[in-house]
């Protein structure tokens, strides 16, 4: 090694230095250096370790943003990024790829980034000229559908918008006095579905079919739900999404209409499956649907149940630490937006029960938010009367 470093010290004693036009970093000391334009340099640039980071963090600190390998390949500018926390490394040359588009590439990105090109030199002797660019702005044109677009398109095909977060459109039918609510539900267009599950199965709520049922019968002046009976699960895909319909038929001699609550895989030509069927009643059929006074009026001491006094004079606090958890280990597995039982008090063999939608669930169009008539229910497992495995109601009266 040392004949050869020699050697080299007198080639380049030999050789005439001046002072570098540009600032040049060397990698010797890792920052800008005078000792540059003397032979010693040059045989210590030999012998001692190259100090690449500390020369390219040098030149970051100084303001350099942009950094350009010129070389064969692109192996510096993938460690100068490792020594530098933001900027644009761009390589002027890559192996097995053509040299002139990799050059004109780097140039490009170059100038994209800020870094000044002269265009001018590099397209000097070719037929090519500089144009203006139009004076308006540059005008865009969407293709995607928007929802005031879809609201648009149900229209002009004889549906009308209902606003509702489950079905959006309804349509009359001729000759029946019925109605038909559409919709569409998956757990990418209503992300709080998916925190109602049996087991690992995604299962729409039995208050969700009582919310349809109560916008249906919105839609036909029979806001009374008299009875509704779930006959089958209405089971929501991991992805995809399944077709929605409320259908409300002609009213008999006392003003009651029957219902129906059907769904079908979006994806396929599949069968309707029925979930669900029961009886809308107008308001003046209101006081018959209504269950007894007896079962739905709670007595505490003093007499009848006031709402003005909360909690209930007399009624003992239930602690709910790990009540979700043992419903999730009885097979319901209720995620945040279900979770909204927050307190609970035992009166005698009933209970008071209070529920909030959890923060970021917002009630929207709803008559009563699905999963916060959800959680009201969740009262029923502290009397003890469910048993063992998921228990979930059927059937829906007054």
């Amino acid at each position: 090694m040392e004949p050869m470093l020699a050697d080299f010290e007198k080639v380049v004693s030999g050789l005439s230095f001046s002072v570098p036009v540009l600032p040049v970093v060397s990698g010797l000391t890792g920052e800008v250096s005078e000792e540059i334009g003397s032979p010693g340099y040059w045989v210590r640039h030999v012998r001692e370790a190259v100090r690449f980071a500390d020369a390219v963090a040098y030149t970051a600190a100084h303001g350099v943003t942009s950094f350009v390998e010129i070389g064969p390949d692109a192996v510096l500018a993938g460690m100068a990024a490792q020594s530098v926390e933001d900027g644009l490394f761009v390589p002027a040359q890559r192996r097995s790829r053509s040299e002139t588009q990799t050059a004109v590439s780097a140039l490009a990105r170059l100038h994209t980034a800020g870094a000044r090109v002269d265009w001018a030199g590099f397209y000097a002797g070719s037929d090519a000229r500089r144009v203006d660019l139009p004076t308006y702005a540059f005008q865009h044109q969407r293709y995607w559908i928007n929802g005031e677009q879809r609201g648009a398109n149900m229209e002009a095909m004889g549906q009308e918008t209902t606003g509702h977060p489950l079905v959006g459109a309804a349509v009359r039918t001729p000759g029946t006095d019925g109605v038909l609510l559409t919709g569409r539900l998956s757990t990418a267009t209503h992300p709080w579905l998916a925190d109602h599950a049996v087991g690992d199965t995604i299962l729409f709520p039995g208050t969700g079919f009582v919310e349809l049922a109560i916008r249906a019968g919105a839609e036909v002046e029979c806001p009374v739900l008299e009875e509704l009976t779930h006959e089958a699960p209405l089971i929501l895909p991991a992805q995809g999404g399944v077709a929605l319909q409320v259908g409300v038929g002609a009213p008999d001699e006392s003003g009651r209409r029957p219902l129906t609550v059907h769904s079908r895989d979006e994806v396929g030509d599949t069968e309707w499956t029925r979930h669900a069927v029961g009886t809308l009643a107008p308001e003046s059929l209101a006081r018959e649907s209504v269950m007894p006074e007896s079962e739905s009026v709670v007595v505490a001491e003093g007499g009848a149940f006031d709402a003005v006094s909360w909690p209930p004079a007399g009624a003992v606090p239930v602690d709910l630490d790990g009540f979700y958890e043992a419903m999730g280990d009885a097979g319901l597995g209720y995620g945040p937006a279900f979770r909204g039982l927050t307190a609970a008090w035992k009166y005698g063999d009933q209970i008071f029960a209070e529920a909030h939608l959890p923060e970021g669930t917002e009630p929207g169009a709803f008559a009563l938010h699905p999963a916060l008539f959800d959680a009201a229910l969740h009262g029923v497992a502290l009397l003890g009367v469910v048993g063992e495995g998921a228990a979930l109601p059927f059937v829906w009266s007054g």
